[in-house]
């Protein structure tokens, strides 16, 4: 009985392992894109030139200029970087953060689980833009601000993630049997549990980058992400409003880049969650 339960724990183990490096790897293709994509550009994305405002599509600009003569494609392109980097960064973040809280609430238990708990309702008693707003505006805009407003939303749903996975492992033989063995928290932790609840908040999280990206254009919309001249997609919205009926392609040309983003993320996320879930597999 003992060796079939650590033969099952080292299947799942090696199933969750397989995928947190599909997903790492994604990742990091995600990371060189956004490296390079932006030295692709055709043009300055910071250049003001005023003789050439609000112009149409046309050979020398695919996707016109903006109020102040800028390369509407360059700034899009350069906007990536700022929008989906930003998103990138502030996922790790929140997983920095809440990953390892979620651990010690699930394992340690207590005083310290009923502090956890506590906490999380306080975040939680608002919806994640009401109170990424709220914050946003007390903070004041600018991009650290942004990062530090969308971290304070997010971190939260790794944390009850990984705290109900470790409560659910915690109650199955084999961490009973590691117990017995006299084997450490610590390796128990790091060895048995945390292999567990990383391939899963991974898979959350290709799932959560299509929100957070979007959450970041919405604040930057509303004056309270990255300030101009940075080329960020919502704030690129926000500028070109009130050129609007003149230049559509000013609102036109980050609305789609956005919508393009995320559902590309969110395909993505379903993708994965439907191939390396091992609680769907199972069920199916």
């Amino acid at each position: 009985m003992i060796k079939s339960v650590h033969a099952e724990n080292r299947q799942l183990t090696r199933t969750r392992l397989s995928k947190t490096w599909i997903v790492s790897l994604s990742i990091l293709l995600i990371l060189a894109a956004i490296t390079v994509v932006p030295f692709l550009a055709p043009q300055d994305p910071y250049r003001i030139q005023m003789g050439n405002r609000l112009q149409s599509i046309s050979a020398t600009h695919w996707l016109g200029t903006d109020h102040l003569g800028r390369d509407v494609l360059s700034r899009v392109i350069a906007g990536l970087r700022t929008t989906v980097g930003t998103s990138l960064l502030i996922l790790a973040v929140s997983l920095v953060v809440g990953v390892p809280l979620g651990l010690l609430s699930g394992f340690i238990g207590g005083w310290m689980d009923r502090v956890f708990k506590r906490v999380v309702d306080a975040f939680m008693t608002l919806p994640d833009y009401i109170f990424a707003i709220v914050l946003s505006g007390l903070l004041g805009p600018g991009l650290v601000n942004l990062i530090f407003a969308v971290t304070a939303v997010k971190w939260v749903g790794y944390a009850r993630l990984v705290r109900s996975t470790v409560l659910a492992e915690k109650q199955k033989d084999y961490i009973s049997l590691s117990i017995l063995a006299g084997t450490s928290s610590l390796r128990i932790v790091m060895r048995h549990i945390l292999p567990h609840a990383i391939g899963n908040v991974l898979v959350l999280a290709t799932l959560d980058i299509g929100k957070i990206i979007l959450m970041i254009a919405s604040l930057s919309f509303l004056g309270l992400g990255p300030q101009p001249p940075i080329p960020e997609w919502g704030t690129m919205l926000n500028e070109g409003r009130a050129y609007f009926q003149m230049a559509p392609h000013l609102m036109l040309v980050p609305g789609i880049a956005v919508v393009l983003t995320v559902l590309l993320a969110n395909v993505f996320g379903d993708k994965l969650r439907d191939r390396y879930d091992v609680k769907t597999r199972t069920e199916e």
